[in-house]
């Protein structure tokens, strides 16, 4: 059995960008809690939510991607 090196390096690209939203996301967040005050607060703090969630699913999703590169795909 042989590592796919083409999912291998998509598997890491996604957990690239994994770690980019997960430095992204806490920011933004902590802007819309910071000026609560603010017209754009809760549009803001959506985004933070949304880019907080897509970090994790990005995470699984990315180490899916490298375990499938080193085991072969699932049967399933």
């Amino acid at each position: 059995m042989r590592t796919d090196k083409d999912m291998l390096l998509k598997g890491v690209k996604k957990l690239g960008i994994t770690v980019l939203l997960m430095f992204s996301a806490p920011i933004i967040l902590w802007q819309a809690f910071k000026n609560e005050d603010h017209p754009f607060y809760w549009p803001v703090l959506v985004v933070g939510i949304v880019l907080a969630i897509l970090a994790v699913y990005m995470g699984f999703v990315g180490i899916k991607t490298i375990t499938s590169a080193f085991f072969g795909k699932s049967e399933r």
